[in-house]
């Protein structure tokens, strides 16, 4: 049976139906007819435009953003899709903590609805820091279809890697 890592914690009638659709090669097809809409943010000015506005919509009074950016290594060298920071720096004997986020470059050619679900995630890691009931509530709040996008996410992924693999 192949294992299918972006879809390991879901029920097994999912996994194989998701193996059915891979050896018809079916699954990239399907995923890309439900989610044929892209997305304008190729560069990281945009990326940091579009996160930013997404915070100011949600999440005000959370602490500002100091970088946000494509990442080409992330999803090689950290196993993650996304990735959130609080760097600290000395300045004059202060420390200043600066939030970053960064994206799997991934997701500069994805579809639209799954950039706003991984920026989504690594925005709501500003104030839960753990994966816990407040943190995916803090999810659905600012994405009400969070968890399809997730799991579908999940099959766009398995189809890209089986694609080229």
């Amino acid at each position: 049976m192949q294992a299918l890592k972006y879809l390991n914690g879901y029920p097994e009638h999912l996994q194989q139906q998701a193996r059915e659709l891979l050896a018809q090669g079916r699954l990239g097809e399907m995923v890309r007819r439900r989610y044929a809409e892209p997305h304008a943010v190729r560069n990281d000015r945009q990326l940091y435009d579009y996160v930013q506005a997404l915070k100011d919509r949600h999440l005000r009074q959370s602490q500002p953003l100091g970088k946000v950016l494509y990442d080409g290594k992330l999803q090689v060298v950290k196993h993650a899709l996304g990735t959130h920071t609080a760097v600290s720096r000395n300045h004059g004997g202060k420390l200043k903590a600066s939030r970053e986020i960064r994206i799997a470059s991934v997701f500069r050619d994805a579809p639209a609805p799954f950039l706003r679900m991984i920026v989504v995630h690594e925005l709501a890691h500003i104030k839960e820091a753990e994966h816990n009931k407040a943190f995916y509530q803090l999810c659905l709040h600012m994405e009400p279809d969070y968890y399809q996008l997730e799991f579908d996410l999940r099959l766009y992924l398995t189809a890209l890697e089986h694609d080229a693999g």
